[in-house]
Order: C-alpha cells, then sequence, then structure tokens
C-alpha cells in the first residue's frame, strides 16, 4: 500500500514519494505567541502531529519542524497594552503553548526555532535576494519584487492580473509595486530592533519561515503545513521567496487544514466568538478535543460548539468503555473456544482498514470509525461465554495500535508520585504569578485524574480519591 494525499499546489491527490527514500522533512508553520491558543491554532497542531505519527508508524524517519513568531506587529501591541517588553510576553505564551497541545497529546517538534533566535539567517537571506534583483531597499524597508518571480500565485491557483487588481499601497509604505511584499521593516521609535546593513528594523512575517525551513531543513523539503488561511499570502510568498533564491522547488507537498467555525460562524474576535484552547481543557478532557478535531477530515471545515462536543464525549466515552472492558475481562478468560483464529483474523482486518483510511489523504474520520468498528467487535466478543486471553490481547493491542497513531488514550492515566509533584510545583508558580486561570486549570487537571489537593499555611497536601 502507498500514501497518497492532496496537494494544495496540483489541486489533485498524490502518491507520497519523498525527496529522500525513508525520510521525510515536515515543516508546520506555527503560531505568533501574543496570547493563549485558539482552536483555530489547535487543529493545525493536533493534524500535523497525527500526520507525522502516521507517517512514522509507516517506517519514515520524519525531521519535523515548527515555528515560533516571536516578534512581530500583534506581539509589539500586546507590549504596549500590557507594559511589558516583547521577549518576556512570547516566553510567557511559548510555555503557554506547550502546556496546551501537550494536555492535546501533541510531541513536541524535533526542533521549535523561534524568529528572535535565527536573525542572522534572515538577513542574509534577504540580502541573497537583493543581490540576485529579487529584493530593493526603500528607506530602511526591504521588499520582495513580486512580478519579477514568474510563478508567482501558483500555490492559490491567482494570475499575477487578478492579485494587481486588488492590491494597494498603504499609508507609510514605500513599494515600487502594490504586490511587493515586506522583507523587512524599518523600525519605529521605541520598538524592539535588530541592526541590518538595511538600519534598524525587524523581519517581515512572510521571510522567517523560508530562512528557518533552509537553515534547518535545507533548500528542499517534502512537505509544508498549516492552516488553510495561510495559503495566500504567506505560503505564496514562502514560494517565491525561497524558489527565487535557490532556484529550486521549495516543497514538493502542500497540506493545508480547513476552517473551523463556532455555532455555524467563521471564529473572530470581531465577533466576539474567539474560543481558547486554555478556557476550553478547564471544563473538558483535552483528549475529547484532540477526538472532535480528528472526527472530521483534516480538508474540511470543523463547526464547533459545546453541545457537539458533549454528543462527541459520549462517543469517545463508548470506546474507551469497550476498552476497559477488555482490561476488566483479562486474565479471567477460560481460554477455552474454538473460534480463536476467526477472532484473530478479524481484529487483524481492522488494522489493515486502518492503514487504508490512513493512507487516503490520512483520513481521520474514517480512522475513527475503524475504532468504533473493533469496539463493536470486542462487546461482541465479551458476549461469548468462553473467551480467550489470546483474543482480549489482540484486542487490546488493536486498540493501542490504532489511538497511539491518532494520539489518543483510551485508558485511564495514572499519575506518577513525581509527574503529581511536578504539576503542583506549577500550579504553585502560576499562583506566585498571580496566573489564578492557569492554577485553576493544573487543579482541574489533577482532579479529574483523582488527585484532591488540599492548600494549607504549611503548603500544598494532596492525595489520591477513593
Amino acid at each position: 500500500m502507498t500514501i497518497t494525499l492532496y496537494n494544495t499546489l496540483t489541486r489533485q491527490k498524490e502518491t507520497f514519494v519523498p525527496l529522500e527514500e525513508g525520510k521525510v522533512k515536515m515543516y508546520v508553520c506555527g503560531p505568533t505567541v501574543y496570547n493563549y491558543i485558539h482552536i483555530g491554532n489547535a487543529r493545525p497542531a493536533i493534524v500535523y502531529d497525527t500526520v507525522r505519527n502516521y507517517l512514522e508508524y509507516r517506517g519514515y524517519d520524519v525531521q519535523y519542524v515548527s515555528n515560533f513568531t516571536d516578534v512581530d506587529d500583534k506581539l509589539i501591541r500586546a507590549a504596549d497594552e500590557l507594559g511589558e517588553d516583547v521577549p518576556t510576553i512570547s516566553e510567557r505564551f511559548i510555555k503557554a503553548y506547550f502546556e496546551d497541545v501537550g494536555a492535546l497529546g501533541c510531541k513536541k517538534a524535533d526542533l521549535h526555532p523561534r524568529v528572535t533566535e535565527n536573525m542572522d539567517a534572515i538577513i542574509d537571506f534577504v540580502q541573497e535576494l537583493i543581490k540576485k534583483g529579487y529584493a530593493y531597499e526603500s528607506d530602511g524597508d526591504v521588499y520582495f519584487k513580486t512580478r519579477a518571480f514568474e510563478g508567482y500565485g501558483k500555490l492559490s491557483q491567482q494570475s499575477i492580473d487578478e492579485l494587481r487588481s486588488g492590491a494597494r499601497i498603504r499609508v507609510g509604505e514605500k513599494k515600487e509595486d502594490a504586490l511587493d511584499f515586506a522583507l523587512w521593516k524599518a523600525a519605529k521609535d521605541g520598538e524592539i530592533s535588530w541592526d541590518a546593513p538595511w538600519g534598524k528594523g525587524r523581519p517581515g512575517w512572510h521571510i522567517e519561515c523560508s530562512a528557518m525551513v533552509k537553515k534547518y531543513l535545507g533548500e528542499q523539503i517534502d512537505i509544508h503545513a498549516g492552516g488553510q488561511d495561510l495559503t495566500f499570502p504567506h505560503h505564496e510568498n514562502e514560494i517565491a521567496q525561497s524558489e527565487a533564491l535557490t532556484g529550486k522547488t521549495f516543497a514538493k507537498y502542500w497540506l493545508h487544514n480547513g476552517y473551523i467555525n463556532i455555532d455555524n460562524e467563521k471564529m473572530s474576535k470581531s465577533l466576539g466568538n474567539f474560543v481558547l484552547v486554555h478556557d476550553i481543557i478547564k471544563k473538558h478532557d483535552p483528549q475529547l478535543l484532540r477526538f472532535f478535531m480528528l472526527s472530521v477530515h483534516y480538508r474540511h471545515p470543523i463547526n464547533y460548539s459545546e453541545e457537539l462536543l458533549e454528543n462527541t464525549k459520549n462517543a469517545f466515552n463508548r470506546l474507551k468503555t469497550a476498552y476497559s472492558n477488555l482490561l476488566h475481562r483479562l486474565n479471567s478468560s477460560t481460554n477455552l473456544t474454538a473460534d480463536d483464529d476467526e477472532w484473530l483474523k478479524k481484529i487483524e482486518e481492522h488494522r489493515t482498514a486502518f492503514e487504508e483510511a490512513m493512507d487516503d489523504d490520512f483520513n481521520t474520520a474514517n480512522a475513527i470509525s475503524i475504532l468504533f468498528e473493533l469496539a463493536k467487535h470486542a462487546n461482541y466478543y465479551l458476549q461469548e461465554d468462553n473467551t480467550a486471553d489470546k483474543v482480549i490481547n489482540a484486542f487490546i493491542e488493536m486498540f493501542d495500535r490504532i489511538a497511539s497513531v491518532l494520539g489518543l488514550t483510551m485508558g485511564e492515566q495514572e499519575l506518577l508520585d513525581q509527574d503529581v509533584e511536578e504539576l503542583i510545583e506549577k500550579r504553585n508558580e502560576a499562583r506566585r504569578n498571580r496566573d489564578f486561570a492557569l492554577s485553576d486549570q493544573i487543579r482541574d487537571q489533577l482532579k479529574s485524574m483523582n488527585i484532591i489537593l488540599e492548600d494549607t499555611a504549611q503548603g500544598t497536601r494532596w492525595k489520591r480519591g477513593e
């Protein structure tokens, strides 16, 4: 069997053939760290973590890089509003990001580069584009000559003329063409800045990913991924910058996950329907949110509501109950059944069906349906008078195999004493920092795992519930 995936660049499914046999270079655009992440940020984190899991399951050596944008206009505005500096804010929300996506079952990337730690690479990249005639300096700003790159618009499938009709030069911009975009922005008074050949300033948004891909993964990669909203202009501009510099195809495959709506309306701050992961996982098992996200194919839009999440909870609990029943029956079977081989064959068919679903453009919705089929057959089997540990173990192993790729945990997670102490220390630190939302989140997390906290004058004590 081979993996096929939908390539945004060609608008069709293609057989996945990496640049180097057995290896995958994968880059996923990460968040701008000026606030807690919303569920729109959580979706790519979950989706592409699952894609990486499956590629590794299929035997690929995956080099996975996802960046942090830790300086830009949003961070500068947040710093002004809060009376803090940009590094302090970015550090706080990078830490919060790891806590939130970690709770969602996402593994860390192999590398999480930050813009501020890669300024030399970004400046060198811009300099090379100027030397090649693809960029120009204008009063401290540097712009990319969009019309100089012949393939501009190929990812979003728009022509230069179509793009030109909607382009405008905003007040303060000193570019030659309305289509040109900023590679470097001259610093305003009081703004965070770095020295460059064109004067003090900071990178434009698009250049950071091109520079970090080149530095950490090389001039060509297999998969570049992110949300659908990044297709244009962010990813389009990345292609232009990178291919103008190297003359090579930047990314072979482009994956984009669909939008999230809230109660059937597009999520936006202006509508006041902005939902933070930080808040959701205070009220719900983080695994439930992951299950909810994966229950829809990654390219399709998702509609989120509390009611839908509750419905998903009932479905998820059915799977966990089936798994729990298997564990409960294990080691208490009579080990006398004439249908062992038939049941073992049936269980193995679920593995094949799961792989067929995931090979078809990482169809997690169909993969989850395979889990329900597995649970149904497990329930049927447990109703038999004579059951065998061998078959029960095979059911459990198949549950674990599929769930681990999806990043789901079927059984209850048992916290070790050391894990509890570390979480309590994080909670104490949050309370010292007056971050009561995080403090409450950790308390609720521990409570959901049957850990009871008691705050005393001598410190926080804990015990396991009965």
